[in-house]
Order: C-alpha cells, then structure tokens, then sequence
C-alpha cells in the first residue's frame, strides 16, 4: 500500500501493544492494557470491516453451562477444573456487565431452560437424577441451588415433561455490547484497523515485525486474540468451529422468554424483538463445521427449520428472516489458552463456545502477562 508519510508516523509507528482481533477478548485485553501503561500506544488489527469470529455473530446468551454440559464436563474434567471454569464464566460476565453497564449491553435475566427430547429418555433421567449433585457442587459458590425443576409451560412439542431450570441465566443484545465495547475503546485512544489480515510475523532484536495484506511494522509486544482463526497465526490446539443461525420474521404474541438449550447445548433458542433466534447443529456433521467459512449448509439450515416446527413453534406460523454463521474456538478440553508463546508474543484464545461469558475475563488475564 502505498502509505503517506503522516500514515506511517500517526498509526504505525512507536507501536507497544499490537493486538490481532477487536472481538470480546481482544478488546478488553485493550482496555486493561490502558489501564496498565496509560500513555502506551496500541493498536488493534481486525480481519473483518466488522469482528470477523464470533463476538458479532452469536447468540447473545450470557450462560455458564446448562446442566447437562456441566455433567458431561464432568466426565473429562475433574470437579475443581469444571468449578474453576465456571467461577471464571461467572466473573468474566459480571466484568462484562460492570464494564458497559447492563442498559448498554441489553441485558435480561429471564433465566435458562434446558429441554430434553421425548426419545432422549435416558439423558432426561440421568440429568434430574444429578441435579442434587451438581448444585451441592455449585451452592457454595452460587450460595443458592443453581438448577431446578419446571413444567413445560411454553408448550414445547416432542419433548420430556420437566425441564430444568436456572435463574442465574440471562441475554444481552450482542450487536449493543460490541458497538459500547468498542466506543469505549476508542474513547481511550486506542486505534482499531479494520480490513487488515496479519499474514505473518518474526521476532527480531526484541521487536516484532509484522506483515499483513496492506502494510509492514513494527511492534514491541504481540498479543493474538482471535479465537478460532488462531491457528492460522500460532501452533496452538484451537480447532475452528462453526456456529449456524437463523431468526424468524417477527411473530405476534410471543409467549417464549428466556435461553434454551437443547441436546447438552448443541441446539439453543431465545427470545429477542419478538422474534425466535435459534442456533447449533454442527453435531450432525462436526468435520463440515470446522471451518472458518463463513456459510450455511442445507442439513443444518434444514433441520433448524425442522426444530422450529416441530418443537419450539409448534402451533404458530413463523417465517424465516435471516441466516448467517460465526467462527467459535474449540479444544480438546474447555480450558481457554492464555499464556505467553514467546519473549513478546502472548495469546488469548479457545473460548470454548463461551466467548460472552468468558471473553472479558480473559482479555484481562491476557494483559496482566505482558510488562
């Protein structure tokens, strides 16, 4: 590209802090950066003319893990490690909130539902036998019972009885929560380069030189926060994810309220602008799905549609708005990556589906590694 001389000297010199990726973590990693070393210079790289993963494109559910996520966790992970991640959902959504304020982001706590299929006898069974165990597990932290039993009260088809239930749940209006979060960024003079795809980078005599599709610079430390794009940067294990969606045309007299999850999370629903957003899927097909294409395939769309019909809008006639798809970050395990890969190059990512919860407290803890 061919830069001025007032180009290079404004935005890409003397650069301390160079962040990849203005999503959730990206930029709180900025903002607790700014906090740190206030007369600092940092820059934000992002792919997208918008955040290009999953900070724009999910389904605004501020959870921690419905029950059934939290038993099967429980099989690879052991009580501390599954506390000790959900203590951290908890207190990266509490910063969120703190952060932005809850008016800014939408937020609701209308509480989470978990459905259980009619054929799905047996996880039913397993999940409500547990449900005494899990909150024994949870209560000292939540210092009440986190999950409860409920009737099926929305009139769900196909689908067991009782479901359970937690009021801790809540929802926020995604598009509101970036567009605040990223004011507030800018309000603290900090740059956001949108467009811009880090191609590669070296770490020579203690800079970092970095290369992307328009422009080479230089930065004294590096810090990757772009989640399932990672491993297009770094050897990390972080496998691409992606999430489909679709949304209903507005629908008259809604009766739903809350977050839903179905299938130990594979399929979610909410409520938002008296519309049905409903999301999941990739467990029919997970080898298609780890991709960072951004596209929707016809199983999936097919059997959200499915879904819409035969279980969560059974009585009521509903049209398709708008569809799209987001890039989450997933492991072997749910554990996000946050460590230093090199003297000055440090990463933040595998959120592990959990980006709005997560997100905030792990762009802090990714700033506080870095002098």
């Amino acid at each position: 590209m061919n830069l001025s001389y007032w180009e290079l000297k404004s935005y890409l010199s003397n650069i301390d802090y160079t962040i990849v990726g203005s999503g959730i973590v990206g930029l709180n990693c900025a903002l607790h950066l700014r906090q740190r070393f206030p007369k600092a210079k940092i820059l934000i790289l992002e792919r997208g003319f918008l955040p290009q993963g999953a900070s724009t494109k999910n389904a605004g559910f501020a959870c921690f893990g419905s029950l059934s996520e939290i038993l099967d966790d429980l099989k690879s992970h052991s009580e501390e490690e599954v506390v000790n991640l959900i203590q951290k959902r908890r207190s990266g959504l509490d910063l969120l909130r703190q952060t932005l304020s809850d008016a800014s982001i939408g937020y609701k706590q209308y509480g989470g539902y978990e459905l259980f299929a009619q054929n799905d006898e047996g996880r039913y069974e397993y999940c409500m036998s547990q449900m005494g165990k899990v909150n024994a597990l949870l209560k000292p932290h939540f210092k009440a019972d986190v999950f409860e039993v409920k009737e099926n009260s929305f009139q769900y088809k196909n689908i067991q009885s009782q479901l359970s239930f937690t009021p801790f749940e809540g929802q926020i209006d995604t598009g509101k929560m970036m567009r605040s979060l990223t004011n507030l960024v800018l309000s603290k003079g900090i740059q956001i380069l949108n467009s811009v795809v880090v191609e590669h980078f070296e770490e020579l005599n203690k800079e970092i030189h970095i290369k992307t599709n328009y422009f080479d610079f230089k930065t004294k430390r590096m810090l990757i926060c772009t989640n399932g794009f990672a491993s297009k940067l770094i050897d990390v294990e972080v496998k691409p994810a992606r999430a489909q969606v679709l949304i209903t045309k507005p629908i008259k007299n809604l009766h739903i309220k809350g977050t839903f999850h179905l299938e130990e999370g594979y399929y979610y629903f909410r409520n938002v602008d008296d519309r049905i957003l409903l999301g999941g899927g990739r467990n029919l097909d997970f080898k298609t799905e780890e991709t960072t294409e951004m596209a929707q395939t016809e199983l999936i769309q097919n059997k959200l549609n499915s879904l819409l019909q035969s279980t969560i809008l059974p009585h009521t006639p509903f049209e398709i708005d708008h569809s799209w798809s987001g890039i989450m970050g997933v492991g072997s395990t749910k554990k996000p990556i946050v460590k230093q890969l090199s003297t000055n190059v440090f990463c933040g990512v595998r959120m592990g589906g959990m980006g709005i919860a997560i997100g905030s407290h792990v762009g802090r803890e990714l700033a506080d590694l870095v002098n």
